[in-house]
């Protein structure tokens, strides 16, 4: 017999929606361009089909807490910095999600991109393609 799910992800979402600020894609440039990071949260294989956001910083969902939480092994000190973070997926889900999750963990602020990657490449955002990428040694 199926397990019954008792809160799906429309509930999820509603609930990330209603506590975490979300930005228009030109309002994420626009605070990119004044010191936000933007954090890329799609996985690699994303990344390589799709292109990156040049100065966008890559933390796969699947990592978030443990690179946010200074006593985790995996802490990455891009998170410990003073400014403001905002989360982009392909189409705004998991950036919610994760936007949502990083406030409760305290980072702050947050926010996260209303419509991801694709709204933000069709704002005439700069798209590196996968051939353009740094090479590293």
């Amino acid at each position: 017999m199926p397990q019954t799910i008792t809160c799906g992800y429309k509930a999820l979402l509603a609930e990330a929606n209603a506590k975490v600020e979300t930005v228009t894609p030109q309002e994420a440039l626009r605070r990119a361009g004044e010191g936000a990071l933007l954090v890329d949260l799609r996985d690699p294989r994303e990344l390589e089909r799709d292109g990156r956001v040049p100065g966008a910083f890559h933390c796969p969902r699947g990592m978030l807490e443990f690179w946010i939480d200074p006593e985790s092994p995996y802490f990455k000190p891009v998170f410990g910095e003073d400014r403001a973070f905002v989360f982009f997926c392909a189409g705004g889900w998991r950036s919610a999600l994760s936007a949502a999750t990083a406030q409760d963990m305290g980072l702050k602020p947050v926010a996260h991109v209303e419509g991801g990657f694709k709204a933000l490449r069709e704002a005439g955002a700069p798209v590196e393609v996968p051939s353009a990428y740094p090479t590293v040694l």
